[in-house]
């Protein structure tokens, strides 16, 4: 354990974009070895739209990235947070707890606000209009939705009391997963199952994906399965019966270009039920 806590309290920015590009390139791998859906003569194209706004999210992530960096220093000097108020507890325990208090305020949080708040929902538009949802999917986040993010993950690292080293663990196990349960594979149905009672599975999260109400607001969760099960937003839908995509904005052309879908939060649509 003290080995893991020392690798993720200096973890190099090089050894972090290994673990996103590697991510994206074994899920890649996976997808063409046994898709789930077969998107005919488009992947690259919708790769490179994608990997543009992962590029935009990496680029926010970075430029903010003093403000997470004092605030977990803060929360270490102040012994503020969670983790600090509870009695002392073992090693093992106080990361679980310090996992799942990151992934609700930092994650599952923003993302219900987000469907929830008319502005917001807007720039979650462009994570949503995406008809070929697979891995590369997994950072499609407008500019401005990457600071929304950001903001809750400072706030979660402060309500949780976390150092440093628990969120970069907490951010790589974010990563990997989001680009797992986004990929375009299809797990045998009862694994997938089983999986969903502790992590977001792919056909867990594809239902989130589904292109009409009421799929498209549930199914929350970025890592831990538990909260959309706790706060009653867990639902289920055949694999097969999932159509990816925003009943607003299903007209190709609004996103066939990077320009489309930066501008798609100036675009209004029909109203969603």
């Amino acid at each position: 354990m003290e080995s893991l806590i020392a690798y993720f309290d200096t973890i190099p920015s090089s050894h972090r974009a290994l673990i996103l590009a590697g991510g994206i390139a074994f899920f890649w791998m996976w997808e063409s070895a046994q898709p789930l859906v077969r998107f005919p003569g488009t992947r690259w194209p919708h790769a490179l739209r994608n990997f543009f706004f992962t590029a935009t999210t990496i680029v926010v992530n970075f430029a903010l990235a003093f403000l997470l960096l004092r605030a977990s220093a803060w929360v270490s000097a102040e012994q503020f947070g969670v983790l600090f108020w509870l009695p002392e507890l073992p090693l093992l325990v106080q990361l679980a707890l310090g996992l799942l208090l990151l992934d609700l305020v930092g994650a599952w949080l923003p993302h219900f606000v987000q469907h929830k708040t008319p502005l917001l929902w807007r720039l979650h538009l462009i994570h949503h209009s995406d008809t070929q949802v697979d891995t590369t999917s997994a950072n499609r986040h407008h500019p401005g939705e990457s600071v929304v993010r950001f903001v809750f993950t400072t706030v979660a690292v402060v309500i949780a009391g976390a150092p440093m080293w628990m969120v970069f663990l907490y951010q790589s196990l974010s990563v990997v997963l989001s680009q797992f349960n986004h990929a375009n594979i299809a797990l045998p149905r009862a694994l997938d199952r089983a999986l969903s009672w502790v992590i977001v599975s792919p056909d867990m999260h594809k239902v989130h994906h589904h292109y009409v109400m009421p799929y498209t607001d549930t199914n929350y969760g970025n890592v831990f399965s538990v909260w959309d099960r706790l706060f009653r937003t867990f639902s289920t839908l055949e694999r097969d019966s999932i159509v990816y995509g925003v009943d607003t904005h299903m007209d190709a052309s609004e996103h066939s270009s990077v320009r489309s879908l930066l501008t798609m939060p100036l675009r209004s649509g029909k109203k969603r039920v």
